[in-house]
């Protein structure tokens, strides 16, 4: 790294990049980005996934270095930076993994930082105790979640992910930071959490911080307002005030082409009926009925403790029902166990891929195989290598994944094309009923055109689907039927064709039943 040389800032400009470069082996992942960043202000960084964006983030970072250009910061010039000096001058990075240390406390992850910077990159023996506890409360009130010692002295990874979410944006805060990025933030929170993320964001804005929003979530990007920077394929193809531009026009820019935002869902479901719960319940939800015909989507919202979660966990046997029936196709089904789930046909797409979907270490032919292997094994015993990739091959093919190269490890790809490989590997065992939790978590405007026209597809050809979701536009595109869950309790159901998000998300405040009968 260079010796940082002074340079002339403009009087409320705290970052600039000037011609930045990066290549990766024969990659060039970078062309050339110039973007300026001012405090007080909010910016929203989109692009598909590949297009650039987390590159930038780890060079603003420290993570990693450019190959070229310069990183002007607070007036002083840099060829690349180091963790430290990031953290040091101020920039705050939450990451779409959070990058929380699971086995230590909500407090000492929030305070992590602070202290990091204060000993110059190295901690001491023992947390300065006093300071960590009065850091964490100022950051967790700031971002909604409790202060007490219980909560302080939970293990992160005892928290569900929406709650970790929250606890490294607050983090990022507890710093005093200059500028907050903040890395799909919005991806597990509810409605409800991201409306108090939102006074978080101006909050931050009036004391002056700037924030950096990597999203694909353009309606928020509007409530929030600010500055939006589009990237594509490695270069900065627009950037300025968020009200230029519209929703169409956005989408346009980052893939290149025109995105359609009207509904997904033209088809009709058949009459026959493939799926019902009869007063099913678990912890977490109340005796509950409800069906479903061949080829319909369901859509199942609600706030995080709704009960949606476990009515999904409960259907797939990951956390069993403890009273009710499930019928499947005309035949009652004991799911005790997901194997149990799988042998009658239900497949599960969780809402955390990386930490509960994708092998993420191996290629992408071992995870699309990974729930039929027997089927492909012969007298031996061995994995029948030439139908193991015909196998793999088709699957990759059916969900348009975009690389031909079924040997790459699944860590390497994008979040729209992991999200694709994981659907893949359900859609092995044939399903009949397909349950999928935030199917488009994290993914990019294209990825969800791709994954929205496939599950449309899987419901042409007769498949049943659930949609688990908060992301109430998504349930509003691709459903026939959306049912919303408050207090373990279904407390109305819609015709996803005539609904709107703002009655939707009034049944989800709701604590009484407002069932209203779908046309």
């Amino acid at each position: 790294m260079s010796q940082p040389a002074k340079g002339e800032p403009h009087p409320a400009r705290f970052l600039e990049l000037r011609n930045i470069q990066k290549w990766f082996g024969g990659v060039h992942a970078l062309r050339g980005i110039d973007l300026t960043l001012d405090l007080g202000q909010a910016y929203h960084l989109l692009g598909e996934n590949g297009c650039g964006k987390s590159t930038v983030i780890k060079i603003v970072s420290g993570a990693i270095a450019p190959s070229g250009g310069e990183i002007v910061l607070d007036g002083e010039t840099f060829t690349s930076l180091t963790p430290i000096q990031s953290l040091a001058a101020g920039i705050e990075t939450v990451y779409q993994d959070l990058s929380l240390i699971p086995n230590l406390t909500v407090a000492e992850n929030v305070a992590l930082s602070e202290q990091l910077v204060a000993g110059q990159g190295a901690l001491a023996r023992l947390f300065d105790r006093g300071r960590l506890r009065e850091t964490a409360e100022r950051a967790l009130a700031t971002v909604g979640l409790p202060t007490d010692r219980a909560f302080l002295s939970t293990i992160v990874s005892d928290l569900p992910l929406a709650a970790r979410q929250l606890v490294a944006i607050a983090r990022a805060i507890a710093t005093r930071a200059k500028l907050v990025i903040m890395d799909e933030p919005t991806t597990s929170l509810t409605r409800r959490e991201v409306d108090n993320l939102v006074r978080v964001v101006e909050r931050l804005r009036s004391e002056n911080v700037a924030v950096l929003f990597v999203t694909h979530k353009l309606d928020e990007c509007y409530r929030i307002g600010g500055n939006v920077i589009v990237f594509r394929d490695g270069q900065c193809v627009a950037q300025g005030p968020i009200e230029r531009y519209g929703k169409k026009e956005l989408s346009e820019l980052m893939t290149g082409r025109p995105i359609d935002s009207e509904r997904y869902r033209t088809a009709r479901p058949g009459d026959g009926e493939l799926f019902r719960v009869e007063g099913l319940a678990a912890p977490g939800f109340e005796p509950l009925t409800f069906s479903l015909r061949e080829g319909e989507i369901l859509g199942i919202t609600g706030l995080a403790d709704s009960g949606r979660n476990e009515l999904a966990m409960a259907i797939t046997g990951i956390a069993p029902a403890t009273a009710g029936r499930i019928v499947v196709a005309g035949r009652e089904a004991v799911i005790r166990r997901p194997a149990d789930a799988i042998s009658r046909g239900i497949g599960y797409v969780p809402e955390d891929r990386l930490a509960e979907g994708l092998f993420l270490d191996k290629s992408i032919l071992e995870n699309e195989i990974a729930l039929v292997v027997t089927r492909l094994t012969n007298a031996f015993g061995v994995i029948d290598r030439q139908k193991a990739r015909a196998t793999a091959a088709r699957l990759a093919e059916e969900m348009r994944l975009n690389t031909k190269d079924i040997d790459l490890p699944v860590g390497a790809l994008s979040g729209g094309n992991q999200q694709r490989v994981l659907i893949g590997r359900w859609l092995s065992i044939g399903p009949k009923l397909l349950v999928l939790h935030g199917p488009t978590v994290g993914v990019d405007v294209g990825s969800k055109d791709t994954i929205y026209r496939a599950i449309q597809a899987l419901a042409e050809a007769g498949m049943g689907l659930i949609v688990v979701s908060d992301d109430l536009p998504e349930l509003l595109q691709n459903c026939d039927r959306i049912l919303v869950m408050n207090n373990g309790r279904v407390v109305a159901e819609f015709d996803a064709e005539q609904a709107d998000e703002d009655r939707l998300y009034r049944a989800m405040l709701s604590s009484t039943s407002t069932m209203e009968s779908a046309q």
